[in-house]
């Protein structure tokens, strides 16, 4: 397993999706921007290039050539989207913290970085990547409509809730005003998004074994 991590990890992933993590993620240095397109960067462009990439190279006829388990190589590629995820929201939140002590006196149309908004965050993450490994494991080389299908997931869940941050005062109030100040409720949000985006992903990585199984190489 450890061999196979290391094989996506230096083949399947290019150079340009380890800094992509720092590029997208100094757009939290501008001020009251739409934060969640942060990471959303990630469901557009690494992954779908990722998996074209798989594609291009035949990597599923590549790995059944190897000694390894389909259920491995199931793990083995959750594993990495996960890592980059995962690196993707540590990063920008770093830039949010930055972008906070820069722009104390702002006033956020949209969520501003605290703690509540990386938990919606990872919900949302947690939303692309059971439709996409879903879809995807149905035939684990095309990645079209799993990517069109996933990334609409997760806009209309980061719309709907900006949606709900304008309209509903409590809401508003409790990612934008008083509530910020609100740590308990802050990093329950918080804590309680990382509980779905790994309920989530653990439920997609079995789904997807299972229609791995039945793929014919």
């Amino acid at each position: 397993m450890y061999n196979l991590l290391m094989k996506e990890l230096k083949l399947g992933v290019g150079p340009f999706f380890y800094a992509m993590p720092f590029l997208t993620g100094a757009l939290m240095l501008i001020p009251g921007w739409l934060y969640f397109l942060v990471t959303l960067y990630f469901c557009f462009i690494t992954v779908p290039n990722m998996f074209a990439g798989y594609k291009t190279q035949n990597d599923l006829i590549f790995t059944s050539m190897l000694p390894v388990t389909k259920k491995d190589s199931v793990k083995a590629k959750v594993s990495v989207v996960v890592l980059l995820e995962l690196m993707h929201i540590a990063v920008a939140s770093i830039y949010g913290l930055i972008s906070t002590r820069l722009y104390p006196n702002v006033t956020y149309f949209f969520f501003p970085p605290s703690p509540g908004f990386w938990g919606l965050t990872f919900v949302m993450l947690a939303i692309f990547n059971l439709v996409f490994i879903v879809m995807y494991y149905k035939t684990a080389y095309k990645y079209g409509a799993p990517t069109i299908v996933s990334v609409t997931a997760a806009i209309l869940f980061a719309g709907g809730a900006e949606w709900l941050g304008i309209q509903s005062s409590f809401v508003s109030d409790l990612f934008k005003g008083a509530g910020l100040d609100n740590l308990a409720a802050q990093y329950s949000i918080l804590l309680a998004g990382i509980a779905i985006f790994a309920i989530f992903t653990i439920i997609a990585y079995y789904i997807a074994i299972k229609r791995f199984e039945k793929v014919e190489m």
